[in-house]
């Protein structure tokens, strides 16, 4: 795609935008709702998340976790859920500006996978701080 088409295409854009500006707040969820739905059907990753994050939540309810490890499991797994999700939008926009190889499309993919790779072990290490002392207790 030469500069040319990309100027058009942000030019078409910045027109939806404007004409869009004043979408209703039902059609804003409407299309949040397809962006999750299309992230959980093409992303294996996200589904593989999602099911660590639920079996996370099933056990803080078996174990009793406290108040306040309920809010660093919610934001831990929300964290790792959401840069997926940045992660994927990222990977499809590269896509969408370069069918030929770029390093530079390469870094941003690397880059964002990354991301998700370090918010993933950071949530693992907070389940670990918080349930370990339930399963030294239970076993």
């Amino acid at each position: 795609m030469g500069i040319m088409n990309i100027r058009q295409e942000i030019k078409r854009s910045a027109k939806k935008q404007i004409g869009n500006h004043h979408r209703s707040l039902s059609n804003s969820f409407k299309f949040a709702g397809r962006g999750i739905i299309r992230v959980f059907l093409c992303e294996r990753s996200f589904r593989l998340q999602l099911l660590c994050f639920v079996l996370t939540v099933i056990a803080g309810f078996i174990f009793r976790i406290t108040g306040t490890e309920w809010i660093f499991i919610v934001l831990a797994g929300s964290m790792v859920l959401i840069t997926e999700m940045i992660n994927t939008a990222l990977e499809y926009a590269v896509d969408l500006v370069t069918e030929e190889y770029r390093i530079l499309a390469e870094h941003i993919k690397n880059i964002s996978a990354g991301a998700v790779l370090v918010s993933s072990l950071l949530a693992v290490v907070v389940g670990l701080i918080i349930f370990i002392p339930y399963f030294l207790e239970y076993f």
